[in-house]
């Protein structure tokens, strides 16, 4: 397990502990499954998960080479995309065929690895519009402004506080297409917690950020869980498993080839061979080395004559 002595690490830590790091392992206390989940584009199967559970209270990590079907499976299980087939439930009630606003009022909200901020609103007006259930949007309250004002007072000030957690509280009324790369990832996680989530799910959250923001991300994300929030990421950056990961999720090919702690799933075979190929670690005889060398020395002779 990661080295954090934060209350929300030690939960997570006891919860998953006796866990088997097998493929589809059932959790204590799943707030995500999923079974049969598959998609297809032409001839190619992006995803085919035989069985995934979440388990809530934890931070999860989804990796996996590129092509592997991480983002088509956020994308399916949040709405944005239709499986072929597959059924999932977030705290036992269905999701499959639920479009994605409904998913997010369920609980259930999402980043995006190429950020998604409304450049030409102001980052306050990004937040306000991340809340659910405005009585100001509908169509017969909306030009009675004494009906929805206390509600859009409150809803300022979580999308303050939010924005103050976050460090952006600077920048409220500058237009969020003015921020960096790593604000923005920033604007959009606190913009999800104004539907006060359970689960978050975070498409490479590290993408594109530099380095001096990174770990103010790192913090942020460990922070959702010591709320007792869970969290479910997918991520390239190897030390960023290790340092913040509960548990692991391998995904190669579309399918889920590993599953356990980042100790264990590093340690794992079936990752070394998703990440590296099946025969990376095979000794060559001394004679295939030759041969290769032989076939290498050809060709550079032959771009030697050829110039």
């Amino acid at each position: 397990m990661p080295a954090d002595t934060t209350p929300g690490a030690a939960a997570a830590t006891a919860s998953l502990a006796g866990i088997q790091n097998v493929p589809g392992v059932p959790k204590p206390d799943p707030i995500l499954v999923g079974s049969s989940i598959s998609r297809s584009f032409g001839g190619l199967k992006a995803v085919d998960v035989e069985h995934l559970e979440v388990q809530r209270g934890v931070i999860t990590a989804l990796i996996g080479p590129n092509g592997a079907g991480k983002t088509t499976l956020f994308n399916l299980l949040t709405g944005f995309d239709v499986p072929d087939s597959g059924q999932w439930q977030l705290n036992g009630k269905p999701l499959h065929k639920v479009p994605a606003y409904k998913v997010a009022r369920r609980g259930m909200v999402r980043t995006f690895q190429l950020t998604k901020v409304l450049s030409k609103l102001t980052v306050m007006e990004n937040m306000r519009l991340g809340a659910t259930g405005q009585r100001g949007e509908k169509f017969w309250s909306a030009p009675f402004r004494s009906l929805w004002k206390t509600q859009e007072d409150e809803i300022t000030t979580r999308a303050e506080d939010l924005l103050t957690r976050f460090k952006l509280d600077a920048k409220s009324e500058d237009f969020a297409g003015s921020l960096s790369g790593g604000q923005r990832k920033l604007l959009e996680m606190a913009r999800a917690l104004m539907v006060d989530p359970e689960l978050i799910m975070l498409d490479e959250p590290m993408a594109g950020v530099n380095p001096a923001l990174k770990q103010s991300l790192l913090g942020h994300v460990k922070s959702l869980r010591d709320e007792g929030r869970t969290v479910l990421f997918v991520e390239h950056d190897m030390d960023m498993v290790r340092d913040i990961s509960d548990w692991v999720v391998v995904m190669a090919q579309g399918t889920i080839v590993a599953e356990g702690t980042p100790q264990q799933v590093m340690a794992d075979q079936a990752v070394i061979d998703a990440y590296l190929g099946t025969h990376h670690d095979t000794d060559i005889s001394e004679a295939d080395e030759t041969e290769v060398e032989a076939a290498a020395d050809a060709e550079l002779d032959q771009e030697a004559d050829r110039g």
